[in-house]
Order: structure tokens, then C-alpha cells, then sequence
């Protein structure tokens, strides 16, 4: 079983990630911890809350985290892209969160003594994960793995020419991230664009319980954002593929290793994730004594085995039609 922080900023595509950890017989769930991105960090906290306690999880500490850049600065939002909710209008603003005692910096310090092999896997801006290497430089020493989802080496980004969302809304953080002694799976646009949910996914959530009916009506909306763009009635799903990576639901076959380094500047690459990848007969190539791997592929099928975690079997599989 792996054991993981997961930190998000929660949108649709974190709450898939949410529940499909909540599901899995083969995570441990340790905590949330929340940070600013999709949604300001209270709704984003509302939002996990409500997701954990419809997967019958709210076991599982929420903590609130930061509510602005690393740097300081304004916070801005994807409303455009997950509602001003993050939920696609579907969320229970009604909803009272159970929230941890601890920050989010917090719970990360506090877990990372408490629990073994622990991973951290971040599907929002790294935010609280810059301020938890500040509050305690050792923290590397006692992390197994960090799992990011963000970047985009070889493809362009999706808020800028350049930049990929989670790593455009703090870049100070994403470089104090990468620059720590710890080894980090990034999760970008590279891989996380091939992984789609369709309408028939959606259905099949929407004929589960109430978890998989919440998710399903918010998936409706993500599709509205998306079907211009992919051509057909269907969404990305990136947060779920980052979490699936770091605790071996999915399989990656294509993993370079190599040094990313992230634009910090105020020009118009501001975000932008870069790493040298070097194709040699028709393979990638390792960077010596690199600690970051920069992920390209992986293997079909994790989309229904999602799915399935979530709502269950599908009718053919259940009946062997």
C-alpha cells in the first residue's frame, strides 16, 4: 500500500484524483492538504471535504493551506475552466468542511515524522510544498517520492504559449520545489493530454452512487470547457493520471530522467518548465545524477480502471456480455 499526502486546489479533475484515492484499496489516503489555484483555498478546502465524505472518507484530514503565491501577489483562478466553485456550479456551497487542526504545512512536517515511505503527490500550484521545504530543509531526507502534475517540455502550454497552469500560478514555488534534494515525477501536459474521459465514463459515474452522480453532473460542465477543443464530448484528466503514476495504478513506459529548471521571469515565458531530453536510436536518454523524471507516456486502460474504482464494474463486465 503507498501512502500519500495529496495536495490540491480543487477543481473537477482534483476531484477525480480525490476519489479514486479515496477508493483505491491500494492507497492510503494519509491526508489533503489544500492550496489556492482552480478555486480560493476555503471553497477548495469545501470542495475536498464534500468529495471525501460522498466517498464515505471523511476520515481523512483536510488541511487548508496557502491562499496566495509563494512570492507574494495577487491570486487568480480558472473559473473559466471548473466553474466559480470549481465544481462546475454543482458544488454544495451549503457544505460545512471538517477541517484538520493543522495548516497544511503542518500536516506535511507532522507526516512526514509520523509516517513510513510517504509520498506527496501536488495536483495544484506547489505552493504549500515550497513553504513546507522553508519551514524544514530536512523534509527531502524524509519523503519517499514527490508526484507533480505540471510542465510541459516538449508540448505548449495551456495559459500561455508556454506554461502549463499549476506550475504559471507560482513559478517561485515550482522552482524551490525542483530545486530541493528530493526525487520528483513530473506529470505535465506531455502525458496527462492523452488521457481522456468520455461521455460514456461520464455516464457510467452517473449510474453509480452519489459520489459518482456528483462527479458525473460536474463532469457535464468540464465537457462544455472541452469539447471545442478535443472535437468531441470529453474531458482531460490530468490530476488522476499524476496520482495514478505515484502509487502504480498506471504504469509509465516512458520516464526520462533529466534536470528541469522553471522561468521565473516576468516575460512571456513565465512557467515555462524546461529540460534538455535527448532521443538516442529511438529511445530517451538519462541525464546523469538527474533527480527528476520527466514522464512521456504510460501504459493504455487507466481511465476505466478509474472508472471502475469509482462507480464500480460496468453492466458487461458484471453480466460477461
Amino acid at each position: 500500500m503507498t501512502s500519500i499526502i495529496l495536495d490540491v486546489d480543487t477543481g473537477i479533475d482534483d476531484a477525480l484524483a480525490i476519489a479514486t484515492a479515496a477508493r483505491s484499496d491500494s492507497i492510503d489516503l494519509v491526508a489533503c492538504t489544500v492550496v489556492w489555484g482552480n478555486v480560493d483555498v476555503e471553497q477548495g478546502a469545501r470542495n475536498t471535504s464534500q468529495i471525501l465524505a460522498l466517498a464515505g472518507r471523511a476520515d481523512v484530514p483536510v488541511a487548508v493551506g496557502a491562499a496566495g503565491p509563494y512570492g507574494g501577489g495577487d491570486a487568480w483562478y480558472s473559473a473559466h475552466v471548473h466553474g466559480a466553485d470549481g465544481q462546475g456550479g454543482c458544488a454544495d456551497l451549503d457544505h460545512v468542511p471538517a477541517l484538520a487542526d493543522e495548516s497544511a504545512v503542518e500536516t506535511i512536517l507532522r507526516a512526514s515524522h509520523a509516517v513510513q515511505d510517504l509520498e506527496l503527490v501536488a495536483v495544484g500550484p506547489l505552493t504549500n510544498l515550497a513553504l513546507a521545504l522553508d519551514a524544514d530543509p530536512t523534509l527531502p531526507e524524509r519523503i519517499r517520492q514527490v508526484t507533480v502534475m505540471g510542465g510541459a517540455v516538449l508540448r505548449r502550454g495551456n495559459v500561455s504559449e508556454f506554461a502549463e497552469a499549476n506550475i504559471h500560478h507560482d513559478p517561485e514555488a515550482a522552482a524551490r520545489v525542483l530545486e530541493a534534494a528530493w526525487e520528483v515525477t513530473l506529470v505535465g501536459l506531455d502525458v496527462t493530454t492523452s488521457s481522456i474521459i468520455t461521455d460514456d465514463m461520464r455516464a457510467r459515474l452517473a449510474a453509480g452512487d452519489a459520489l459518482g452522480r456528483q462527479l458525473a453532473r460536474m463532469l457535464d460542465g468540464y465537457m462544455d470547457f472541452y469539447e471545442p477543443l478535443l472535437g468531441m464530448r470529453a474531458a482531460l484528466n490530468h490530476d488522476a493520471v499524476a496520482l495514478g503514476i505515484a502509487t502504480g495504478l498506471v504504469r509509465t513506459t516512458r520516464s526520462p530522467l533529466a534536470t528541469v529548471t522553471v522561468d521565473c521571469s516576468d516575460g512571456p515565458e513565465r512557467g515555462r518548465t524546461r529540460a534538455t531530453l535527448e532521443l538516442v536510436d529511438g529511445a530517451w536518454r538519462d541525464e546523469p545524477e538527474a533527480r527528476h523524471r520527466v514522464v512521456l507516456e504510460v501504459g493504455y486502460g487507466f481511465e476505466e480502471q478509474m472508472v471502475e474504482l469509482i462507480a464500480g464494474p460496468s453492466t458487461s463486465e458484471t453480466t460477461g456480455e
